[in-house]
């Protein structure tokens, strides 16, 4: 297993999850776009991802509305933006089925971003944290809010070979927007 402690750059999993949605009447869950909360914070995440330098050089990204539309806004705030791919699995995905998006990342890509969906994001994360700056764990135990950003770094050749608490949880933010 490839752990935390190795030497040599890291690479680094950001998790997205999408910001606060909407929920009108007779719409679909996979439809389903962000409420004026989400139209809010999804800037504000993109900025906190851009000011901790965490751009990807690749996002995922459910293919739900209010994801997309998390994507959209937080990608929006940069002054590049990465490929992007769209994959349904992501949507009601749990654990198996996100980390093997995960580890279906390119081998060049140092930083992945993963935009989804609760409770997979949040069983992720701690899943893959073998270890945790500060109190960053406790903080996804307690809860994984709309708009948080997970940060997860590890030693490895390969996204394929991230496993079961190989990787140290860096941070944890919930960026919010103000107007």
């Amino acid at each position: 297993m490839t752990g935390p402690s190795e030497t040599g750059p890291p690479r680094r999993l950001v998790v997205l999850r999408h910001a606060k949605s909407a929920r009108p009447e007779g719409v679909a869950d996979h439809e389903r776009p962000l409420a004026p909360r989400g139209l809010r914070d999804a800037p504000a995440a993109g900025r906190a991802l851009a000011a901790a330098g965490l751009l990807p050089g690749l996002a995922v990204c459910s293919t739900a509305v209010r994801a997309r539309r998390t994507w959209e806004l937080a990608a929006g705030e940069w002054a590049t933006v990465p490929p992007v791919r769209y994959d349904r699995r992501l949507y009601g995905a749990g654990t198996a089925d996100l980390l093997a998006v995960v580890r279906e990342a390119p081998e060049e890509v140092r930083t992945l971003l993963l935009v989804g969906h609760n409770p997979g994001l949040e069983e992720l994360v701690l899943e893959l944290a073998g270890d945790a700056v500060g109190d960053t764990l406790a903080a996804v135990r307690t809860k994984f809010p709309t708009a948080a950003v997970a940060v997860l770094a590890w030693h490895g050749t390969a996204w394929r070979d991230l496993d079961t608490g190989g990787a140290l949880l860096t941070s944890v933010t919930v960026p919010r927007g103000t107007h």
